[in-house]
């Protein structure tokens, strides 16, 4: 089939390889969002599958909306038979969405009708899912809901964070796109309707969303950390000001500090919850890089006693 591929992250771009290598689909162009900002240059730079796709040659469309009119000519030019869409961004409109005559093919990273919406896996990781996965569904209008064409599950380890599942789902779940792709061709596949039950929604995590609140059992503590590991970054106040914080270790037998209390050695910084204490391991003080939760005591001489978020 003729494919022009939707993405935009680097989460996209093994989906986007796998197509490539597929041998049986020809990705004509892609479409990913416009150049953002990045870097202390506030320089403009191409998304990682706009990236990924100007290597291999292939056709890059950045619409400003995916409604606009030169961009639907061009799709319409292009005359693709199917778009798979991995983290692509943006809405599409029914106007783009009726162009290819098997339609847009949505890689989606969680086991539909659970967690629809634009963070799946930080919402599995936070609520401590033991099994997710990926799906493949046909786009409709509506949120997620399409039929799915196909599944694949992934154990979430004890010790995850969102950007670890999302790696892992990231490579699984390309090889289920091109399958996907395969069946599509051969009409060997029939997307088959989402179950009524078992809706759950992922809207993308806000800023407010990752703060931490040592008020909060250890076990929520550790989930909210490693849920908003790496974007958006969990955080606290010390001081007055933001500290980002790593994934934790869970200290089940310590309970003798109070919430957001921290306890200060040579090696280990320590901090109360609403449950039983936990270690801090990476923590990272505004305007500075990443640090062990030791080396940031030591240099601004926390003293035990001391609170987190206040």
């Amino acid at each position: 089939m003729r494919l022009v591929f939707a993405g935009t992250p680097e989460v996209a771009v093994p989906a986007l390889d796998a197509l490539l290598a597929s041998g049986r689909h020809e990705v004509v162009a892609v479409v990913t969002r416009m150049d953002a900002t990045a870097g202390r240059g506030r320089k403009l730079v191409a998304s990682p599958v706009a990236q990924r796709a100007e290597e291999a040659g292939i056709e890059v469309l950045k619409p400003a909306r995916p409604r606009d009119e030169d961009f639907l000519a061009r799709l319409r030019e292009i005359a693709p038979d199917c778009c798979p869409v991995v983290a692509y961004g943006a809405l599409l409109p029914r106007v783009a969405l009726d162009v290819p005559a098997r339609g847009w093919v949505n890689l989606h990273f969680s086991l539909l009708p659970a967690w629809r919406g634009a963070a799946p896996v930080q919402h599995a990781v936070m609520a401590g899912d033991e099994v997710t996965g990926a799906a493949t569904f046909l786009i409709e209008e509506g949120l997620d809901s399409g039929p799915v064409y196909g599944v694949v599950t992934e154990d979430v380890r004890p010790r995850d964070t969102s950007g670890d599942l999302l790696t892992r789902l990231s490579h699984s779940g390309a090889k289920l796109l091109a399958a996907t792709m395969d069946g599509i061709e051969d009409g060997a596949l029939v997307a088959r309707p989402q179950p009524a039950e078992g809706v759950s929604l992922a809207p993308k995590i806000t800023v407010d969303d990752a703060r931490v609140d040592w008020n909060a059992p250890a076990l929520r503590v550790d989930r909210v950390i490693r849920g908003c590991t790496p974007a958006p970054g969990a955080w606290t106040l010390f001081g007055g000001e933001r500290l980002k914080v790593g994934p934790v270790t869970l200290l089940p037998d310590r309970t003798d500090l109070a919430p957001g209390e921290l306890e200060v050695t040579k090696r280990a910084v320590y901090a109360g919850t609403g449950s039983h204490a936990v270690e801090l391991g990476e923590v990272r003080p505004q305007g500075k890089k990443p640090m062990p939760a030791a080396d940031w005591a030591r240099g601004v001489r926390v003293p035990s006693g001391e609170r987190l978020g206040a």
